[in-house]
């Protein structure tokens, strides 16, 4: 018996750890980091720029940076994390597109209120 290792006795109305979601788990989620902020991606304009709404109404033209153009595909009314460039803060870079569970936490902390709309 001892040749498959040491288990541990499950105990009755203990969660099982395999099966919770990420909303029962309390899961892990981004937050915004010195002065990156949340939004909801409105249009796409082309030639990898788009326009996005912050939590606080400012609309702000952003880019794509090269090392996250193959694996981020995004949409109109997509979350994401925006970071303001340094010269200039009316324009900034998607560093994270935020999924379905992550956003559920995201309101349940009352990050995504505001004037950006689509919630």
């Amino acid at each position: 018996m001892g040749d498959y290792g040491d288990f541990e006795e499950m105990q009755e109305g203990q969660p099982i750890v395999g099966n919770t979601s990420p909303e029962q788990a309390g899961g892990r989620v981004r937050l915004p980091r010195g002065e990156e902020k949340i939004g909801v991606l409105v249009s796409r304009l082309g030639a990898n720029r788009m326009e996005v709404r912050t939590m606080d109404g400012k609309t702000m033209n952003c880019r794509v940076p090269g090392r996250f153009k193959r694996s981020m595909w995004l949409r109109p009314g997509d979350i994401v994390l925006i970071e303001p460039w340094e010269l200039d803060k009316s324009k900034a870079d998607v560093i994270f597109k935020y999924n379905s569970s992550q956003i559920i936490q995201l309101k349940k902390r009352g990050l995504l209120t505001g004037k950006a709309g689509g919630f």
